[in-house]
């Protein structure tokens, strides 16, 4: 698999199969302009759109269109946009006085697997700490490598507070070149 928005069908396509293999009722996509969130629609799945923060590529800037954003939840999806668990103060300060802080860490860790895995792994945290999924639930996470998906990983998410009671069950496809 390749590495950005190239493979996102086939990413799409191989979570939805897993998902159904599986019996898992929710998927959590990374989506900023909801281009991806939107190959999920009517496929039977409860599906979580989360997008960058308002303000990260600018003050005051949310890179969903309203007419996106209303497009998905007319059909169900349940939007979030919110800090990032990998981000947030940690890069503030990191950003203002320099270093490396602990939640950078674990992110650059989890890069080791690309960055997809990474963003699964915290948009399923940042949907359970906004209570749109269920707590103690397997979910089919989808990120990517810049626009586009091409990761999906089956992983049981943990609140923010416990962190690393997360368990990442399944790399469903990531591209091999990070």
């Amino acid at each position: 698999m390749q590495k950005g928005k190239a493979s996102t069908d086939q990413a799409i396509a191989l979570a939805i199969k897993k998902a159904g293999e599986l019996g898992i009722k929710h998927i959590v996509v990374a989506s900023n302009s909801g281009w991806t969130a939107e190959k999920l629609l009517n496929q039977g799945f409860e599906i979580v759109c989360v997008t960058h923060h308002v303000g990260f590529n600018g003050p005051g800037i949310d890179e969903m269109p309203s007419e996106m954003r209303r497009k998905l939840q007319e059909q169900g999806v349940k939007v979030l946009t919110t800090t990032h668990l990998f981000a947030g103060l940690d890069r503030a300060v990191r950003n203002k006085f320099g270093g490396v802080y602990p939640a950078e860490i674990m992110a650059q860790t989890l890069r080791m697997f690309g960055q997809g895995v990474k963003v699964g792994v915290e948009i399923a945290g940042m949907a359970l700490d906004a209570g749109l999924i269920p707590y103690g639930e397997d979910v089919v996470a989808i990120g990517g490598t810049g626009e586009g998906a091409d990761t999906a990983i089956v992983v049981r998410p943990a609140h923010s507070n416990k962190f690393f009671d997360t368990v990442i069950k399944e790399i469903i496809c990531m591209p091999r070149e990070k």
